[in-house]
Formats: C-alpha cells, sequence, structure tokens
C-alpha cells in the first residue's frame, strides 16, 4: 500500500514538471525579437526557418497536451485505484482489530475460566487433605477401639473361664455335657418354631394349591365318561349244545390235545351248561383260541389239520384287529402321525389288562385327562396326549422282554423316533428315573386319576389285606400311638394319640411321617390320607 502510494506521488510529480516546461516554452516563444526592416532576404530565410520553428513547436504543444491529458488520466485512475486500496486497508484494519479484540476477549475468558478451575482445585485439594487428616484421625481411633476390645475380650474370657469353672463345680456338669443339653433344648424349640411355620405355609400352599388342583382334575373327570368291565384271564365260550364238547374233546382226547398244543391255550371243559372256559396268562393268545374255537365250532368239522388251519386265519383276523385298535385310539384321542410299529403295540394292550381294567381304555382315558389338565394350565394337549397314551406301551412286552415295562416303554419310543419329553414321561411315570418335566407329572396325575377312580381296578382279596396290615403297622411304629384303624377300604389312616404324650405340633409330625413312610413302601392306586387325632377328656362325677 505504501509503494502505491508513492508512485503516484512520483507520477503526480512528473506531471507537474512536464506542465512546468509547456508553460516555459510557450512564454520563450512570445518574446523572441522583431524582424529589422532593412534585412528582407536574411529576414526571408529566417522566416522560412521560424515556420518550421512554429510548426515544430505547435507539434511540441500537441504532444505536451497529449502527454499531460494521459498523465491526468492515469493519475485519476491511480488516485482511484490509490483510494480503493486505501479503503480496502482500512476496512481490513478494521477486521484486524476487531478480530484482535475478539481473541482479547476470548483469551480473558479463558484466563477467567482458568482461574476459577483453579481456584476449584485449591479447594478440592484443601477437601482432599481435611478428609485425609479425618481418616487419619478415625483410623488411629479405630486402632485405639481395637487395643481396647482385645483387652476387653481377654478380660471376658478370663471372666467366662471363671464362671464356667463356678458352673461346673454348681451343677455338677461339664462344659460338654451342658452345651449338648443347650443344644438339645434349642433344637426341640427351634423344631417347634419351624413346624409351626411349616405348617402355616403349607396350610395356605395347601388350601390354594388344593383349589385349583381340584379344578383342574374335576373338570377333566366331568368331561371324560368311561365304562369299565373286569377282565381276567378266563374267556367263556358258549356253545350251541352240550354234544358240541364231544366233539371239541375229540376222540379220545385228540381234538382238545391238538386245539392246546396249535394255540398255547388250556382248554376248560366241565359241567357249566353249554359253555367252555379258554384259560391263559397272554390275553391276545387267548382271544387267537377263543376265536379259533368260535370258527371251529360254527363250521361243525373239528380236527386237528382244520384246527390249524381255523388258527391261522384267527391270528391273522387278531393281528388286523389289533392294528385297527391301534389306529381307533389314535384317532380318538386326535393323534394323526406315529410309527406303525408302536400302532402295532398300543393295538395288541386291547387284549391287556391291569387290575382289571383293560390297558388300552386306560391309555385312551389317561390321555383325555391329561390333554385337558394341559389346556387348563396352558401347555401344548397334543403333546401331552402323546406322552399319556404311549406311558404304558412297555405292557405289550412286559412278558417278552426282561425289565420294567416304564423302561421298556421308553426304549421303543427312543427307538421308533418319539420327542425325548415324551420317552421322558414314559419312563418317569412310575418314579423309576427322576421327573425332570412338567408332561412326567402330569403323565403321573393322568395315570393315576385314570386308575384310581372308583370302580376303574381291582385288587386281589391277599394284597388288598397286607395293604391294610401294613398301614396299621406303620401308624402303630409312631411313639405316643394308641390305637390305628384303617378305613374306607384303605384310602384312610385314623390315628388315635395319647393327648398325654403327644401336643398338637407332635401329632402333626406324626402325621407326616407315617404318609411319607406310606409312599415310600407301599404301592396302591389313587391317595391315602392319614388324619391324626388328639382327644382330651375331663370326666367328674357329682355325688
Amino acid at each position: 500500500m505504501g509503494i502505491e502510494i508513492a508512485l503516484v506521488v512520483a507520477i503526480i510529480g512528473c506531471v507537474a514538471a512536464l506542465s512546468a516546461l509547456v508553460y516555459a516554452l510557450r512564454k520563450n516563444s512570445g518574446k523572441l525579437p522583431a524582424r529589422p526592416p532593412g534585412v528582407d532576404a536574411a529576414s526571408a530565410a529566417a522566416g522560412l526557418t521560424s515556420g518550421a520553428r512554429t510548426q515544430q513547436q505547435d507539434e511540441a504543444d500537441r504532444q505536451a497536451d497529449q502527454v499531460r491529458a494521459k498523465a491526468e488520466t492515469d493519475a485519476a485512475a491511480i488516485v482511484l485505484r490509490a483510494e480503493a486500496s486505501a479503503e480496502y486497508a482500512a476496512q481490513s484494519r478494521r477486521e484486524v482489530e476487531e478480530e484482535i479484540r475478539a481473541v482479547k476477549d476470548e483469551v480473558r475468558q479463558l484466563r477467567g475460566d482458568l482461574e476459577r478451575r483453579e481456584a476449584r482445585l485449591a479447594e478440592r485439594e484443601q477437601r482432599i487433605d481435611d478428609e485425609a487428616r479425618k481418616v487419619d484421625r478415625r483410623s488411629d481411633d479405630l486402632d485405639q477401639t481395637r487395643r481396647d476390645l482385645d483387652t476387653r475380650r481377654e478380660e471376658l474370657d478370663r471372666l467366662d473361664e471363671q464362671r464356667r469353672e463356678v458352673l461346673e463345680r454348681t451343677a455338677g456338669l461339664t462344659a460338654g455335657q451342658a452345651k449338648a443339653e443347650l443344644v438339645a433344648g434349642i433344637e426341640n424349640q427351634a423344631k417347634r418354631e419351624a413346624m409351626l411355620i411349616v405348617r402355616e405355609i403349607e396350610g395356605e400352599a395347601q388350601k390354594e394349591g388344593q383349589k385349583r388342583a381340584r379344578k383342574i382334575v374335576t373338570l377333566a373327570i366331568q368331561r371324560v365318561a368311561s365304562e369299565q368291565t373286569s377282565e381276567s384271564v378266563v374267556s367263556v365260550l358258549h356253545l350251541p349244545g352240550d354234544e358240541m364238547k364231544g366233539r371239541i374233546i375229540g376222540r379220545e382226547g385228540r381234538n382238545i390235545r391238538a386245539f392246546e398244543t396249535v394255540t398255547g391255550v388250556n382248554l376248560i371243559i366241565d359241567d357249566t351248561p353249554e359253555a367252555v372256559l379258554l384259560s391263559c396268562f397272554d390275553p391276545v393268545r387267548r382271544e387267537v383260541g377263543r376265536l379259533t374255537l368260535e370258527r371251529l365250532v360254527l363250521d361243525g368239522r373239528i380236527h386237528p389239520q382244520r384246527i390249524e388251519e381255523a388258527y391261522e386265519r384267527s391270528r391273522a383276523e387278531i393281528e388286523q384287529l389289533c392294528v385297527r385298535a391301534g389306529e381307533d385310539a389314535l384317532v380318538d384321542v386326535g393323534i394323526t402321525e406315529m410309527h406303525p410299529e408302536l400302532t402295532n403295540l398300543l393295538g395288541r394292550l386291547r387284549y391287556r389288562t391291569s387290575y382289571g381294567q383293560n390297558v388300552l381304555k386306560h391309555l385312551v382315558e389317561s390321555a383325555h385327562i391329561a390333554g385337558m389338565m394341559a389346556s387348563e394350565l396352558g401347555l401344548d394337549p397334543v403333546l401331552m396326549k402323546r406322552c399319556t397314551v404311549l406311558h404304558d406301551i412297555g405292557k405289550a412286552l412286559t412278558h417278552e422282554v426282561q425289565g420294567s415295562h416304564a423302561l421298556i416303554g421308553a426304549e421303543i419310543a427312543r427307538r421308533y423316533g418319539e420327542p425325548e419329553d415324551v420317552v421322558h414321561a414314559i419312563e418317569a411315570h412310575h418314579n423309576e428315573v427322576e421327573v425332570r418335566t412338567v408332561e412326567a407329572v402330569l403323565t403321573q396325575a393322568a395315570d393315576a386319576i385314570s386308575g384310581g377312580r372308583p370302580g376303574a381296578r381291582r385288587e386281589s382279596l391277599e394284597a388288598y389285606i397286607k395293604r391294610l396290615e401294613r398301614l396299621e403297622q406303620i401308624a402303630l411304629a409312631q411313639d405316643g400311638v394308641e390305637k390305628v384303624f384303617a378305613m374306607q377300604a384303605g384310602r384312610e389312616i385314623r390315628v388315635m394319640v395319647k393327648p398325654e404324650d403327644v401336643d398338637d405340633i407332635q401329632a402333626q409330625v406324626i402325621a407326616r411321617d407315617v404318609a411319607k413312610q406310606v409312599e415310600e413302601e407301599l404301592t396302591y392306586p389313587g391317595q391315602i390320607r392319614v388324619t391324626v387325632v388328639r382327644e382330651s377328656r375331663a370326666i367328674e362325677f357329682a355325688r
């Protein structure tokens, strides 16, 4: 910017100098001397010279004017540029000054923030120093307190040892004996208090649980209505007349021996009019024998060859009936897909009974009950029905394979691709395997409901009497029991205790112990109720 100003000043100086030179030339040309009158020739020559000079002067004037005009124009442009540059420089100077002021303000603000931060840091350091001093003082106080406590502990140990020695001399008991008595007393007290708490909690849980379970089971039972007929290991075939018995026996017993050899079924012919008995432990084989004999009686031709032919036809028909029975059972419970071998085994259970209850009907009934309970609990009813309808599938092979029917059935189901939940429900429905799923628990419940309902099953008189005797023995083995009565066909045990030896809490303990021992030792359908009665009587005579 300074260079441009200097250049403008120099150009203005040059223009001024040129203007002064032009002015001087014009002034000298006006002052030339006049021509002498007598000198004409010379004046003519001089006139020529003077004209040329005047022409040159005019030319110089024109050039000078041109130069001056150009110089003025350039000077004006330079002045304009100089003014613009000066304005730009002033604007730049103002902006720089504003930036400088902004930077100064920012620096001033940062300096203020830094000063405030330093003040806060100094204050924090002061507080930290104060806290450190307080912690040091507290640590010193704790050390002193610890030393005081150690001293007092030593003093208390010494006093406790003296007191123990005095107590031992006074009571005549050692510390171990006194401790044992104290622990026994505290243990009895804790048991009583724990039993009170357990009794209260169990009462609330049983009240709510029984209400919910009663609702679910009642709904399931109400929605299932199935008939039940008692079956045994003997089948009866009615004959058109008693003369048919002789034809069945044959000459010298040939026909009856051939029949028993081919079918494996014992044929009992007695004085029963127009009837014969077929006896066999295998229900399928017994049904094949019954159907074979029925065919022979209808045909009227009874001889060994005919017996074999009728037997083969009857066996094929029974196999078809088993398959159809299995398919009908699956359709009844709503299961569409199952391995054909499992369907065949399921159909064979049509001729199998358990305590007089038909196993296939039991499975179908249990499946319906389990499906209803699963729906009430928000579970998958189809999976629940599958678990329940297969839980006794092992009974179809019990006499052919060694082992429990639950484990056999689980192995069969696993072999034919059943889900693991189904396999576990089968193997755990008699607690031979620890129960791990809800499906297994519901399978047990459905099995117990179907088998424990009135009229569903029967048991032998000998087993029934032994179970009742064992129930009474278990209850009589408890301390403080006076009398025991097995009531309601073994579904309830009523225990009478001595009121002077057993209090209310102990009566609850006895009921629990008896129920637990019955669960562990006995096998029974449904449930057994244990009732402990504690009765106090006050008798006085008025004379």
